[in-house]
């Protein structure tokens, strides 16, 4: 279900602020660097428009698209390490890339030239530096086949095995190929631009178990 086209102060303030990165970069940095006419400066405009192109696809799918919903008479499981159908999981994969290219510092004659680089090193470096956090966060729950409720309930569950004398292992954590592969896709070329479709229903997945209980079967 669609739902209707709604005014959203952050929504706004994302989209003003890749506008006004893209046509500093193309039309101030860009053209005063290389010249928009010449060779390398079109190349740079060119993919930095392809680059600026997929943020705002990326960002109007994740927007629009409906994140779906649990069916009503779904009933999950208790979760442990011995039972190999486990609750809904919802994987949230943030797939993106920054360019931000170092700046040397030259005299500027314009005041408008000046507020410009201000502007855009203000918006840039926070923008580098989230980024760059959130992007090494992911990639540690995907190496281990986590989302960040997940993480946080193994966090606690680790505890509670120490506590108790236990070994505790997250039952979704098949090995990295293996993480890398059920969330990303089986096809690496896809890992690219990676889809759903390999997910199914969306409301089971492979754990620890299924390659116990193959191993075993295998012997």
């Amino acid at each position: 279900m669609r739902k209707g086209f709604t005014f959203s102060l952050p929504v706004s303030v994302v989209v003003l602020a890749i506008f006004y990165i893209y046509f500093t970069t193309v039309f101030i940095f860009i053209d005063r660097w290389f010249g928009l006419m010449s060779s390398p400066g079109l190349m740079n405009a060119i993919v930095f428009t392809a680059v600026a192109l997929m943020c705002v696809f990326s960002y109007t799918v994740a927007i629009l698209r409906d994140p779906g919903r649990v069916p009503a008479d779904y009933m999950p499981d208790v979760e442990d390490d011995q039972n190999p159908m486990h609750e809904i999981k919802r994987k949230v994969l943030l797939v993106g890339s920054l360019t931000n290219d170092s700046l040397e510092d030259e005299l500027q004659t314009g005041g408008s030239f000046r507020t410009a680089y201000v502007i855009s090193g203000l918006l840039l470096v926070p923008l580098s530096v989230a980024l760059s956090v959130l992007l090494g966060w992911h990639i540690y729950l995907i190496f281990h086949n986590k989302t960040t409720i997940e993480y946080h309930e193994g966090v606690r569950a680790l505890w509670l095995a120490e506590k108790g004398g236990t070994v505790y292992k997250h039952p979704y954590d098949l090995g990295i190929f293996e993480n890398l592969t059920s969330v990303l896709g089986p096809n690496i070329f896809s890992w690219i631009c990676p889809s759903s479709r390999h997910i199914g229903s969306g409301l089971n997945f492979r754990t620890a178990y299924h390659n116990a209980v193959g191993a075993s079967m295998s012997k």
